[in-house]
């Protein structure tokens, strides 16, 4: 059985213990102008070192983008 977290609406593989884990495999290492939600609830920046990830978490990662 593989273990799958919901990242923006797909379902992955889970690869990362953390956000922050979660973040770097994504190439996101600055947290300025990137947001993110565990199962809903907004982690702050600051604790995306300690919030681990879990199969079965939903996350939302949003960080802005240019265009018009």
């Amino acid at each position: 059985m593989t273990a799958t977290i919901r990242v923006n609406g797909r379902d992955e593989r889970l690869a990362a213990a953390t956000v922050a884990e979660l973040l770097h495999l994504r190439g996101i290492d600055r947290p300025r102008g990137v947001a993110v939600a565990v199962n809903g609830a907004v982690v702050p920046a600051r604790r995306w070192t300690e919030v681990a990830l879990a199969p079965g978490d939903a996350v939302e990662i949003v960080k802005p983008f240019g265009g018009g």
